[in-house]
């Protein structure tokens, strides 16, 4: 359990990242200490340039981020497949058979950034899912459908009837994260539903909704996907993360953008929260009034998903206002962290 010492202070176990996006090479240098500070291991987004579809690339890519932990921290990237219409249910059995891939992510083509090479349907796919919910290989999901008649702010509730419903009837023992929940309908679907299903929430949808967008102009860097939504979803969100139900857990979605990426014309989308996470999500809490429900959401809940053990040690966040950095390196480029240049009431010791 969480240690309250005081209002002003809380220990807890120390957490895992169920969602992170490193990108690789040096911007990947850049930003991996930056979680490794907090969490001890991370599920690592599959989606770069060309994305990681197979075992022998996910183990090459596992390579070059343990190349590039500093030597002084101790972090275990837990790594993901990117799921395609072509997908091998025999690439399945050789990445459980490895030990260090944990799940298998669904992109729907053209629902986020580097998801061109994403299903185009899902019935394409069901021989893999079959041999996935075989090997209890879970599937990470992100939850948009891409129809463009469909409206932005309605891909996730369409997605559910569309897709989720029908995937889980059809595989009821599959293993699924709605990853990145932002609105009531996932939120109700996930805590209502039966069997083996859970969601990550971050840190950004659980502290602002859609209007930080558009706050005095466009504001880029609030710009993700799935795009923040109104203040009734928001405090559906807020309900669900600090409710309790073990099927909620934290997954930063953490995601680095060089600034002319996200100050362009048709920007990336994404939110970098990796710098300072545990410190966003202990506001987000402790403005909930629910501090002592923080544990079991960023420590406890997600290895019991995933069959994982709780980890050792402790990290402790104490009341305390400090500025964000404006930006951060990023490789030769800077990122702007979200609410950089800003003020935020807690800091990780």
């Amino acid at each position: 359990m969480s240690h309250i010492e005081s209002p002003d202070s809380i220990t807890l176990i120390r957490p895992d990242d169920w969602h992170l996006h490193l990108r690789d090479g040096a911007a990947m240098a850049s930003v991996l200490p930056h979680s490794a500070r907090q969490f001890a291991r991370a599920i690592v987004m599959p989606n770069l340039k060309p994305p990681v579809t197979t075992t022998a690339l996910a183990s090459a890519y596992r390579d070059r981020i343990l190349a590039a932990l500093p030597a002084s921290m101790q972090f275990e990237p837990l790594m993901t497949l990117y799921l395609t219409d072509n997908t091998d249910p025999d690439e399945i059995r050789r990445a459980k058979d490895t030990g260090f891939i944990h799940a298998v992510k669904l992109y729907p083509a053209g629902a986020t950034t580097n998801s061109a090479a994403g299903v185009t349907d899902l019935r394409k796919c069901y021989k893999t899912l079959e041999v996935m919910q075989e090997v209890d290989m879970p599937l990470l999901v992100h939850g948009e459908v891409t129809d463009h008649d469909i409206d932005l702010f309605d891909r996730e509730a369409v997605f559910i009837e569309r897709v989720m419903r029908p995937l889980r009837r059809d595989f009821p023992e599959l293993k699924i994260v709605f990853e990145h929940i932002t609105t009531r309908d996932a939120a109700q679907y996930v805590a209502e539903a039966e069997g083996p299903i859970a969601a990550t929430i971050t840190a950004h949808h659980l502290l602002h909704n859609r209007n930080a967008i558009f706050k005095g102009g466009i504001n880029p860097h609030y710009y993700c996907l799935p795009v923040l939504k109104r203040e009734e979803h928001r405090l559906a969100l807020v309900t669900a993360a600090t409710s309790g139900d073990e099927r909620f857990f934290l997954g930063t979605d953490s995601a680095p953008h060089a600034v002319h990426t996200k100050e362009a014309s048709c920007g990336c989308a994404g939110c970098y929260t990796a710098l300072h996470a545990m410190e966003l999500y202990a506001a987000a809490f402790d403005e909930a009034g629910a501090l002592d429900k923080l544990e079991a959401f960023a420590s406890l809940n997600g290895p019991n998903f995933y069959d994982l053990p709780v980890n050792t040690g402790t990290i402790t966040l104490k009341r305390e206002t400090w500025t964000v950095p404006p930006t951060v390196p990023m490789g030769e480029q800077e990122l702007v962290p979200l609410h950089g240049g800003e003020q935020i009431g807690w800091k990780m010791l």
